[in-house]
């Protein structure tokens, strides 16, 4: 399957990079990496690879993720914290790997830049389908509630300035309501739904 690069986050890498060089879910992740223990772990829309920090050293770590060059970034990061990870590029909604291959999957704010809900639907039914029977995913989106977000569709494009550049990336604002319809459609059920721990 060929995989086209994401070109709204492709010219953001570089800057990505150095601007959320650590995970923002640090305590989140933490006691999922205490709880889980070990296993073989998919980070779903990877990025630079920060999340996997928690996991290194214990977990088996692979990774994903359309942008090319969020990957390349991935490897720098990988190797700057002497963490291994298998990195293909890929799309959420077309896994390249077996069923019920992961113990554990976390999906940190990348089902939110896939439109329509069929779409992020079928990127979730994916994540079911390599997770083990009674396996978890970890998942977060960008929520609608947030004040910044009161007077703002939807459906929505966040600028992000690359030097003289500025990008438009994609994002869609759920509600509680929508996503915990989504995930139940796919086959999971929700342990819990809340903010992150840093909004208290």
């Amino acid at each position: 399957m060929s995989i086209e690069s994401k070109p709204d986050f492709d010219p953001i890498a570089a800057g990505w990079y150095s601007f959320r060089h650590y995970t923002i879910f640090r305590t989140e992740l933490a006691k999922l990496a205490e709880r889980w223990n070990s296993g073989r772990l998919l980070n779903a829309g990877c990025g630079h690879g920060a999340d996997f920090l928690l996991f290194k050293g214990v977990f088996e770590l692979h990774g994903i993720d359309i942008s090319s060059e969020m990957l390349k970034y991935a490897i720098k990061y990988a190797s700057k914290h002497k963490f291994q990870a298998e990195l293909k590029q890929a799309d959420m909604r077309a896994l390249p790997y077996p069923d019920q291959y992961f113990d554990h999957v976390i999906a940190i704010a990348s089902l939110h830049h896939i439109k329509d809900n069929d779409e992020q639907l079928k990127a979730l039914l994916e994540i079911k389908r390599v997770l083990k029977p009674e396996a978890e995913l970890f998942l977060t989106v960008w929520n609608a509630g947030q004040r910044r977000f009161w007077f703002t569709r939807r459906d929505t494009f966040i600028p992000w300035r690359s030097g003289k550049e500025i990008v438009q990336r994609y994002y869609h604002l759920f509600t509680y309501s929508e996503i915990e319809k989504l995930v139940r459609v796919a086959g999971f059920t929700i342990i819990s739904s809340q903010p992150e721990s840093r909004y208290r």
